[in-house]
């Protein structure tokens, strides 16, 4: 049973940093770094991650907090806050508003609570693994039992053939109905509220996966890793409806020519 107050405090982190994002998004003078690992990074993602731990910190300081930013505090305890303050800022250096703020509670080393957040379009998601809401309206994966009927989305298509097997991940693309970028936290926003079926990411980081998994599975999804194995900790991600989830596996991973 998660604390009322905690899933309040979710809500307020949420509104609190898509207030401080806002101001930054289309700015023609936003300044852009590369951060050791080459993905981009702005005032926006450090201000909004600063702005959650104070908030966290004030509200509950025996809580733990990891942050993409910003680091670990008390990454052991009971209750753990994960944040990514901007994920998909790539879309959110160029005005495109494919981005989401990212907020989870892991109780015991494992999300229970989940905030997808898109500042810009004011959309609200947020899972507990039951039920699924979007701007306080509950939402369900559309059924989706067939490939060829299927919406699958991906962050970069380059990236399969980077971390995964390219030419399975090719190869699927060419099953479904329509394949598209509406990628990173927006992507598994869209296949939680049912306008889209599948959404997979070859690469993903701790702060990137939080959150996902119960707003997926609270939507009535399924979410794994890009094998099928456990979805968190995880360093990929698969999310699909029931009916659907197996079989992009297994398209995904195919078995050695014997």
């Amino acid at each position: 049973m998660i604390p009322e107050a905690y899933r309040r405090l979710a809500l307020d982190l949420a509104e609190s940093s898509g207030d401080f994002i806002r101001p930054f998004f289309g700015a023609s003078d936003l300044a852009v770094e590369l951060k050791s690992d080459q993905s981009p990074v702005t005032a926006a993602d450090r201000g909004a991650e600063e702005r959650m731990r104070a908030q966290i910190q004030k509200a509950f300081p025996s809580h733990g907090i990891i942050g993409e930013e910003f680091g670990s505090e008390r990454p052991d305890a009971e209750w753990v806050w994960v944040l990514d303050p901007i994920d998909g800022t790539k879309s959110f250096t160029t005005a495109c508003p494919l981005f989401g703020t990212l907020i989870a509670l892991l109780h015991q080393g494992q999300p229970v609570l989940g905030v997808i957040h898109q500042p810009i379009l004011r959309q609200l998601m947020i899972g507990d693994g039951q039920r699924t809401e979007l701007n306080g309206r509950a939402v369900q994966m559309r059924p989706c039992a067939r490939l060829d009927e299927a919406t699958l989305l991906t962050s970069d298509p380059l990236n399969p053939a980077r971390y995964q097997d390219g030419a399975a991940f090719a190869a699927l693309q060419q099953r479904v109905r329509l394949s598209r970028t509406w990628g990173d936290c927006y992507g598994y926003l869209l296949v939680a509220s049912g306008w889209a079926d599948v959404m997979l990411d070859p690469i993903m980081n701790p702060w990137d996966i939080a959150a996902l998994v119960p707003v997926i599975r609270g939507a009535g999804g399924v979410i794994s890793d890009w094998q099928g194995g456990p979805a968190y900790p995880a360093a990929s991600t698969i999310a699909a409806g029931p009916e659907l989830h197996a079989a992009i596996v297994v398209a995904l991973n195919p078995r050695p020519a014997s």
